[in-house]
Protein backbone atom coordinates (compact mmCIF):
# COMPACT_ATOMS: atom_id res chain seq x y z
CA UNK A 1 0.00 0.00 0.00
CA UNK A 2 1.09 3.76 -0.46
CA UNK A 3 0.57 6.28 2.31
CA UNK A 4 0.89 3.08 4.51
CA UNK A 5 -1.21 3.25 7.79
CA UNK A 6 0.48 3.71 11.12
CA UNK A 7 -2.54 0.96 12.37
CA UNK A 8 -4.20 -1.48 11.07
CA UNK A 9 -7.70 -2.86 12.92
CA UNK A 10 -9.46 -5.88 11.37
CA UNK A 11 -12.54 -6.96 12.78
CA UNK A 12 -16.56 -6.06 12.88
CA UNK A 13 -17.96 -3.55 10.78
CA UNK A 14 -21.49 -2.39 9.76
CA UNK A 15 -24.54 -0.24 10.82
CA UNK A 16 -26.03 0.87 13.63
CA UNK A 17 -29.60 1.61 13.49
CA UNK A 18 -30.08 4.01 16.80
CA UNK A 19 -33.39 5.46 18.30
CA UNK A 20 -33.81 8.81 18.91
CA UNK A 21 -35.46 8.49 21.67
CA UNK A 22 -34.49 7.45 24.73
CA UNK A 23 -35.82 4.90 27.62
CA UNK A 24 -38.31 3.89 24.56
CA UNK A 25 -38.68 0.02 23.39
CA UNK A 26 -37.89 -0.61 19.92
CA UNK A 27 -41.90 -1.55 19.58
CA UNK A 28 -42.59 1.99 20.74
CA UNK A 29 -39.61 4.06 18.73
CA UNK A 30 -40.81 6.08 15.84
CA UNK A 31 -37.24 7.75 14.56
CA UNK A 32 -33.81 6.22 14.27
CA UNK A 33 -30.31 7.38 13.36
CA UNK A 34 -27.94 5.45 10.93
CA UNK A 35 -24.51 5.23 11.88
CA UNK A 36 -21.06 3.70 11.09
CA UNK A 37 -21.01 0.61 13.37
CA UNK A 38 -18.89 -1.84 14.68
CA UNK A 39 -16.12 -2.48 17.44
CA UNK A 40 -13.43 -2.65 14.91
CA UNK A 41 -15.04 0.10 13.07
CA UNK A 42 -15.73 1.87 15.87
CA UNK A 43 -11.55 1.84 17.46
CA UNK A 44 -10.39 2.76 14.09
CA UNK A 45 -12.48 5.87 14.05
CA UNK A 46 -11.50 6.82 17.70
CA UNK A 47 -7.57 6.33 16.47
CA UNK A 48 -8.36 8.92 13.98
CA UNK A 49 -9.57 10.99 15.63
CA UNK A 50 -6.46 11.30 17.92
CA UNK A 51 -4.52 11.79 14.83
CA UNK A 52 -3.30 8.14 13.95
CA UNK A 53 -3.67 7.24 10.16
CA UNK A 54 -5.55 4.00 10.27
CA UNK A 55 -6.75 1.07 8.35
CA UNK A 56 -9.42 -1.30 8.28
CA UNK A 57 -9.42 -5.01 7.68
CA UNK A 58 -13.08 -6.17 7.86
CA UNK A 59 -16.17 -6.99 4.86
CA UNK A 60 -19.30 -5.30 3.95
CA UNK A 61 -22.04 -6.57 1.43
CA UNK A 62 -22.26 -5.82 -2.50
CA UNK A 63 -25.48 -3.49 -1.18
CA UNK A 64 -26.31 0.56 -0.17
CA UNK A 65 -25.55 -0.30 3.24
CA UNK A 66 -21.98 -1.67 2.32
CA UNK A 67 -21.08 1.35 0.44
CA UNK A 68 -22.25 3.64 3.51
CA UNK A 69 -20.17 2.11 5.78
CA UNK A 70 -16.99 2.56 3.11
CA UNK A 71 -17.75 5.80 2.68
CA UNK A 72 -18.51 6.35 6.59
CA UNK A 73 -14.43 5.39 7.06
CA UNK A 74 -13.53 7.46 4.63
CA UNK A 75 -15.05 10.74 5.84
CA UNK A 76 -13.79 9.48 9.42
CA UNK A 77 -10.25 9.47 8.67
CA UNK A 78 -10.36 5.61 8.37
CA UNK A 79 -8.14 4.06 4.98
CA UNK A 80 -11.18 1.89 3.53
CA UNK A 81 -8.85 0.06 0.85
CA UNK A 82 -8.55 -3.13 2.51
CA UNK A 83 -12.11 -3.62 3.16
CA UNK A 84 -13.11 -6.85 1.75
CA UNK A 85 -16.86 -6.48 -0.77
CA UNK A 86 -18.76 -9.77 0.02
CA UNK A 87 -21.38 -10.62 -3.13
CA UNK A 88 -23.31 -13.51 -1.16
CA UNK A 89 -24.04 -11.99 2.38
CA UNK A 90 -25.83 -8.48 3.26
CA UNK A 91 -23.66 -5.70 5.28
CA UNK A 92 -25.13 -6.16 9.05
CA UNK A 93 -27.27 -3.83 10.81
CA UNK A 94 -27.27 -3.74 14.94
CA UNK A 95 -30.52 -2.05 16.82
CA UNK A 96 -30.26 -0.86 20.04
CA UNK A 97 -32.49 0.17 23.05
CA UNK A 98 -30.98 3.10 25.54
CA UNK A 99 -31.97 3.14 29.04
CA UNK A 100 -29.19 5.19 31.08
CA UNK A 101 -27.79 4.54 32.93
CA UNK A 102 -26.36 1.25 32.69
CA UNK A 103 -29.35 -1.00 30.01
CA UNK A 104 -28.05 -1.04 26.77
CA UNK A 105 -29.78 -3.84 24.69
CA UNK A 106 -28.55 -5.06 21.41
CA UNK A 107 -29.89 -7.02 18.53
CA UNK A 108 -27.69 -8.41 16.11
CA UNK A 109 -28.62 -8.95 12.53
CA UNK A 110 -25.81 -10.54 11.17
CA UNK A 111 -27.34 -14.18 10.33
CA UNK A 112 -26.58 -16.83 9.17
CA UNK A 113 -23.03 -14.76 8.89
CA UNK A 114 -21.72 -11.59 8.31
CA UNK A 115 -19.18 -10.17 5.65
CA UNK A 116 -16.70 -9.33 8.34
CA UNK A 117 -16.28 -13.43 9.43
CA UNK A 118 -15.96 -14.35 5.62
CA UNK A 119 -12.99 -12.35 5.22
CA UNK A 120 -10.22 -15.27 4.42
CA UNK A 121 -6.51 -15.49 4.31
CA UNK A 122 -5.57 -14.02 1.02
CA UNK A 123 -8.14 -11.19 1.82
CA UNK A 124 -5.47 -9.91 4.44
CA UNK A 125 -2.99 -7.53 3.11
CA UNK A 126 -0.07 -9.40 5.07
CA UNK A 127 2.52 -6.36 4.28
CA UNK A 128 -0.05 -3.47 6.02
CA UNK A 129 -0.15 -5.87 8.80
CA UNK A 130 3.80 -6.13 9.20
CA UNK A 131 4.52 -2.69 8.41
CA UNK A 132 1.79 -1.00 11.00
CA UNK A 133 3.01 0.06 14.13
CA UNK A 134 0.18 -1.64 15.64
CA UNK A 135 -1.93 -3.69 14.93
CA UNK A 136 -5.48 -4.76 16.43
CA UNK A 137 -8.05 -8.02 16.51
CA UNK A 138 -11.05 -8.81 18.45
CA UNK A 139 -12.09 -12.16 19.98
CA UNK A 140 -15.25 -11.81 18.07
CA UNK A 141 -13.11 -12.54 14.49
CA UNK A 142 -12.20 -15.68 15.88
CA UNK A 143 -15.53 -17.22 16.34
CA UNK A 144 -15.89 -18.62 12.40
CA UNK A 145 -14.31 -19.46 10.01
CA UNK A 146 -12.64 -18.06 7.73
CA UNK A 147 -12.32 -14.85 9.35
CA UNK A 148 -10.49 -17.41 12.55
CA UNK A 149 -7.77 -18.69 10.09
CA UNK A 150 -7.51 -15.21 8.64
CA UNK A 151 -6.65 -13.57 12.01
CA UNK A 152 -3.79 -16.43 12.87
CA UNK A 153 -2.53 -16.03 9.49
CA UNK A 154 -2.17 -12.22 10.09
CA UNK A 155 -0.56 -12.92 13.81
CA UNK A 156 2.00 -15.01 12.00
CA UNK A 157 3.09 -12.69 9.60
CA UNK A 158 3.26 -10.07 12.30
CA UNK A 159 5.03 -12.40 14.28
CA UNK A 160 4.56 -10.87 18.00
CA UNK A 161 5.96 -7.10 16.73
CA UNK A 162 5.44 -5.20 19.94
CA UNK A 163 1.73 -3.50 19.50
CA UNK A 164 -0.36 -6.55 19.01
CA UNK A 165 -3.20 -5.76 20.47
CA UNK A 166 -6.16 -8.42 21.27
CA UNK A 167 -9.35 -6.81 22.44
CA UNK A 168 -11.43 -9.64 24.51
CA UNK A 169 -14.31 -8.40 22.96
CA UNK A 170 -16.69 -11.36 23.79
CA UNK A 171 -20.11 -11.72 22.68
CA UNK A 172 -22.04 -14.79 23.63
CA UNK A 173 -24.34 -14.68 20.76
CA UNK A 174 -21.31 -15.18 18.04
CA UNK A 175 -20.06 -18.28 19.57
CA UNK A 176 -21.52 -22.07 20.31
CA UNK A 177 -20.81 -21.57 23.52
CA UNK A 178 -18.25 -20.25 26.10
CA UNK A 179 -15.92 -23.33 25.49
CA UNK A 180 -15.46 -23.37 22.75
CA UNK A 181 -14.39 -19.12 22.50
CA UNK A 182 -12.12 -19.97 25.68
CA UNK A 183 -9.62 -22.60 23.24
CA UNK A 184 -9.84 -20.04 20.82
CA UNK A 185 -8.66 -17.01 23.21
CA UNK A 186 -6.10 -19.55 24.78
CA UNK A 187 -4.54 -20.18 21.46
CA UNK A 188 -4.73 -16.65 20.53
CA UNK A 189 -2.59 -14.64 23.38
CA UNK A 190 0.48 -16.17 22.45
CA UNK A 191 0.57 -14.13 19.20
CA UNK A 192 0.10 -10.66 21.07
CA UNK A 193 1.69 -8.18 23.39
CA UNK A 194 -1.20 -6.50 24.86
CA UNK A 195 -4.55 -8.17 26.15
CA UNK A 196 -7.41 -5.63 26.97
CA UNK A 197 -11.11 -6.50 28.33
CA UNK A 198 -13.89 -6.22 31.62
CA UNK A 199 -14.09 -8.66 33.98
CA UNK A 200 -16.16 -11.25 32.31
CA UNK A 201 -14.39 -11.17 29.15
CA UNK A 202 -11.37 -11.83 31.46
CA UNK A 203 -13.47 -15.37 32.83
CA UNK A 204 -14.04 -16.39 29.28
CA UNK A 205 -10.32 -15.10 28.32
CA UNK A 206 -8.05 -16.61 31.27
CA UNK A 207 -10.87 -18.32 33.52
CA UNK A 208 -10.87 -15.48 36.39
CA UNK A 209 -12.68 -12.43 37.50
CA UNK A 210 -10.60 -11.01 40.06
CA UNK A 211 -8.83 -8.21 37.89
CA UNK A 212 -5.00 -8.40 39.07
CA UNK A 213 -5.50 -12.70 38.89
CA UNK A 214 -6.71 -12.26 35.44
CA UNK A 215 -3.93 -9.72 34.95
CA UNK A 216 -1.46 -12.20 36.07
CA UNK A 217 -3.15 -14.96 34.27
CA UNK A 218 -2.92 -12.96 31.18
CA UNK A 219 0.97 -11.81 31.45
CA UNK A 220 1.36 -15.70 32.07
CA UNK A 221 -0.42 -16.03 28.62
CA UNK A 222 2.68 -13.92 27.05
CA UNK A 223 1.22 -10.90 26.82
CA UNK A 224 3.33 -7.81 28.18
CA UNK A 225 0.80 -5.43 29.01
CA UNK A 226 -3.28 -6.72 30.70
CA UNK A 227 -5.86 -4.10 31.17
CA UNK A 228 -8.94 -4.92 32.80
CA UNK A 229 -11.80 -2.98 32.60
CA UNK A 230 -13.78 -2.68 35.80
CA UNK A 231 -16.61 -0.69 35.68
CA UNK A 232 -17.27 1.56 38.36
CA UNK A 233 -13.95 0.35 39.68
CA UNK A 234 -12.10 1.94 36.82
CA UNK A 235 -9.56 0.29 35.18
CA UNK A 236 -6.11 -1.82 35.89
CA UNK A 237 -2.87 -2.05 33.86
CA UNK A 238 -0.76 -4.27 34.58
CA UNK A 239 2.84 -5.70 33.62
CA UNK A 240 5.70 -7.67 34.95
CA UNK A 241 7.28 -4.64 37.03
CA UNK A 242 4.08 -2.32 36.91
CA UNK A 243 0.52 -1.90 38.56
CA UNK A 244 -1.78 1.08 37.81
CA UNK A 245 -5.25 1.13 38.84
CA UNK A 246 -7.08 4.41 37.57
CA UNK A 247 -10.64 5.43 38.55
CA UNK A 248 -13.28 5.98 36.41
CA UNK A 249 -14.23 9.88 35.59
CA UNK A 250 -18.04 10.79 36.04
CA UNK A 251 -20.30 11.51 33.46
CA UNK A 252 -24.08 11.22 33.03
CA UNK A 253 -24.28 8.77 30.71
CA UNK A 254 -26.37 8.61 27.65
CA UNK A 255 -25.40 5.53 25.96
CA UNK A 256 -22.95 3.11 27.17
CA UNK A 257 -22.37 1.27 23.90
CA UNK A 258 -19.51 3.06 22.54
CA UNK A 259 -17.36 3.92 25.49
CA UNK A 260 -15.23 0.42 25.20
CA UNK A 261 -14.41 1.23 21.29
CA UNK A 262 -13.16 5.06 22.60
CA UNK A 263 -11.26 3.66 25.33
CA UNK A 264 -9.62 1.56 22.63
CA UNK A 265 -8.87 3.92 20.26
CA UNK A 266 -7.06 5.95 23.10
CA UNK A 267 -5.10 3.24 24.06
CA UNK A 268 -4.25 2.62 20.44
CA UNK A 269 -2.59 6.39 21.10
CA UNK A 270 -1.24 6.15 23.97
CA UNK A 271 0.63 2.96 22.98
CA UNK A 272 2.06 4.82 20.27
CA UNK A 273 3.14 7.97 21.53
CA UNK A 274 4.91 6.59 24.74
CA UNK A 275 2.85 7.56 27.18
CA UNK A 276 3.00 6.65 30.93
CA UNK A 277 0.55 3.63 31.77
CA UNK A 278 -1.37 5.94 34.46
CA UNK A 279 -1.53 9.06 31.78
CA UNK A 280 -2.42 6.45 28.77
CA UNK A 281 -5.07 4.75 31.40
CA UNK A 282 -6.26 8.64 32.35
CA UNK A 283 -6.89 9.62 29.08
CA UNK A 284 -8.53 6.11 27.68
CA UNK A 285 -11.02 6.57 30.56
CA UNK A 286 -11.66 10.03 30.15
CA UNK A 287 -12.08 9.23 26.50
CA UNK A 288 -14.99 6.41 27.23
CA UNK A 289 -16.46 8.88 29.35
CA UNK A 290 -16.77 11.28 26.56
CA UNK A 291 -18.79 8.77 24.70
CA UNK A 292 -20.85 7.16 26.99
CA UNK A 293 -22.16 10.92 27.67
CA UNK A 294 -23.37 11.20 23.83
CA UNK A 295 -25.56 9.19 21.57
CA UNK A 296 -23.74 7.56 18.68
CA UNK A 297 -20.46 5.54 18.84
CA UNK A 298 -18.35 6.40 15.86
CA UNK A 299 -19.36 10.11 15.26
CA UNK A 300 -18.83 10.73 18.84
CA UNK A 301 -15.30 9.78 19.13
CA UNK A 302 -13.25 12.37 20.86
CA UNK A 303 -10.54 14.65 19.67
CA UNK A 304 -7.21 14.65 21.74
CA UNK A 305 -8.26 18.64 22.85
CA UNK A 306 -11.80 17.04 24.33
CA UNK A 307 -9.92 13.83 26.22
CA UNK A 308 -7.37 16.77 27.46
CA UNK A 309 -9.95 18.83 28.45
CA UNK A 310 -11.89 15.63 30.12
CA UNK A 311 -8.76 15.06 32.18
CA UNK A 312 -7.58 18.23 33.35
CA UNK A 313 -11.33 18.70 34.98
CA UNK A 314 -11.26 15.54 36.79
CA UNK A 315 -8.02 13.90 37.50
CA UNK A 316 -6.45 15.74 39.94
CA UNK A 317 -9.58 14.81 42.15
CA UNK A 318 -9.15 10.82 41.45
CA UNK A 319 -6.53 9.02 43.32
CA UNK A 320 -4.62 6.32 41.32
CA UNK A 321 -3.14 3.12 42.93
CA UNK A 322 0.03 2.19 41.48
CA UNK A 323 2.67 -0.95 42.62
CA UNK A 324 4.18 0.70 45.46
CA UNK A 325 1.03 1.36 47.52
CA UNK A 326 -0.17 -2.11 47.12
CA UNK A 327 3.14 -4.32 48.09
CA UNK A 328 2.57 -6.51 45.37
Amino acid sequence: MENQPDVVVMGRSGVDIYPLQIGVGLEDVETFGKFLGGSAANVAVAAARLGRSPALITGVGDDPFGRFVRRALRDLGVDDRLVVVDREHPTPVTFCEIFPPDDFPLYFYRRPTAPDLQVRPWDVDLDAVRAAELFWATVTGLSEEPSRSAHHSAWEARGRRRHTVLDLDYRPMFWSSTEEASAQVRAALPHVTVAVGNREECEVAVGETDPDRAADALLEAGVELAVVKQGPRGVLGKTRTERVVVPPTPVDVVNGLGAGDAFGGSLVHGLLTGRPLEVLLRNANAAGAIVASRLECSTAMPTAAEVDAHVAAHAPHLPVTRLEDTHV
